[in-house]
């Protein structure tokens, strides 16, 4: 007899394999258009005539919508679907991403960016869950990782591939390559996505109170506020980094052209090494080592970049970034078990805390970055480090007497 658990995705299966492929596919697809204006900021800055604070909204402003609709996002993935949610989101997104290289003005693009993480919320806020019902649990932290893997490679492809045609042409066409990246990326996730292999859920109006419900207790459990402190505070700290950035190496002493600044994002592929080895580890040696060890190694790269000097600024930024990602994996892969009695909405909470961070500190360090340059916006984002820390140091207190006693629930809740 073929039961639920028996038909989920085993490691070394096909369809582990090619789940994993199309959740990559869709994380480059995602990321890269959620980050598209990152490093054209000092562009952007000129061609509209605005400070960096106000450039920064073109992220803060796709972020803070995403933020804001990842949570009924999830509804609608199980009242349609969680595949055709994704592809048809992947698709409006690029589709606005092409039509924001257009934008005649900047309240035009920043409405566009608005939508465009409106679109994205429906691809970031259902694929954990997708993941989470799919795979099997011997292979879980495994596949979130991986999954986190593609959203790092997806960030520095996409800043890649705009740094690249900025220098030589403008940010339209920058921006319009990206779109045209992401169409193909969603191409080849609707080709590769295997069928769902879970017992779906139908979606039921009445159950929306208890949903309700679901949430308000997870924001009671002092445990899961915990584990939503860690990606609030260290998205939002990490996004500074590379928001002001560009400004840094543009300016003196560094004066680097944007192609060159583009490659300093390279960095981020220390990241899918480090969320695919994190997820690996957490499963060997727990969850708790491999996330506060990672956040420390995200303070120690921040320090990193405090000299003037560029190859250090450079390791700085590949530590930094290692760390947010080993961390963000596994505290991604945590909050389904810590809220184990409702797993998809303590996942949806998650990216709703993740991007909210982002949202918020992505605009605001820049007042530092405005009063005190890279050593004032170093403080705030090692200050945001810190809540992480102690955040993660809570979730292994008050997690630890009780993960045994949830090891059975989590398994059968997950699938």
């Amino acid at each position: 007899m073929t039961t639920s658990e028996t038909r989920l995705h085993r490691p070394g299966t096909s369809g582990f394999r090619r789940l994993n492929l199309a959740m990559g596919l869709a994380g480059l697809a995602a990321f890269g258009m959620l980050y598209t204006t990152q490093p054209l900021l000092p562009e952007l800055s000129e061609a509209f005539e605005v400070g960096p604070t106000t450039a920064s909204l073109t992220l803060s402003v796709c972020t803070g919508l995403l933020a804001l609709l990842v949570v009924p996002a999830t509804a609608l993935g199980q009242r349609w679907g969680r595949p055709r949610t994704m592809g048809i989101a992947l698709l409006t997104a690029a589709v606005l991403t092409l039509l924001g290289a257009a934008a005649p003005t900047f309240a035009v693009l920043l409405l566009l960016r608005a939508l465009t993480g409106a679109a994205l919320a429906a691809v970031v806020g259902v694929a954990m869950g997708h993941v989470g019902v799919e795979i099997h649990a011997s292979g879980l932290a495994t596949a979130m990782g991986l999954y986190v893997a593609g959203n790092s490679l997806g960030g520095v492809g996409g800043r890649l591939i705009t740094s690249a045609f900025v220098d030589f042409t403008s940010w339209r066409w920058a921006m319009a390559a990206l779109g045209v990246a992401a169409l193909v990326a969603t191409a080849g996730f609707w080709r590769l996505l295997p069928d769902s292999t879970a017992t779906p859920t139908p979606y039921v109006a009445s159950a929306e109170p208890a949903r309700t419900r679901a949430y308000r207790d997870l924001l009671t459990d002092p445990a899961m506020v915990a584990v939503l402190l860690i990606p609030f505070a260290l998205m939002g700290g990490f996004v500074a980094v590379y928001n002001y950035l560009a400004y840094r190496l543009t300016a003196a002493p560094f004066s680097l052209p944007a192609a060159v600044v583009g490659l300093v994002f390279v960095t981020y592929l220390s990241g899918t090494v480090s969320s695919a080895l994190a997820g690996r580890a957490a499963d060997r040696v727990g969850r708790g080592r491999v996330l506060v060890g990672s956040v420390v190694v995200m303070g120690l790269g921040l320090a990193l970049t405090l000299p003037d000097n560029l190859a250090l600024l450079v390791v700085g930024l590949l530590v930094l970034t290692a760390g947010f990602f080993g961390a963000h994996s596994v505290a991604s892969g945590w909050a389904p078990v810590v809220g184990s009695r409702h797993p998809s909405q303590a996942s949806a909470l998650y990216v709703c805390s993740y991007y909210v961070g982002s949202s918020i500190f992505g605009a605001v360090v820049g007042l530092s970055w405005r009063a005190g340059a890279w050593p004032a916006t170093a403080a705030s984002v090692g200050a945001l480090v810190l809540v992480g820390l102690v955040s993660s140091l809570a979730v292994v207190a008050r997690v630890r007497p009780r993960t045994h006693k949830r090891a059975s629930q989590v398994v059968t809740a997950v699938p």
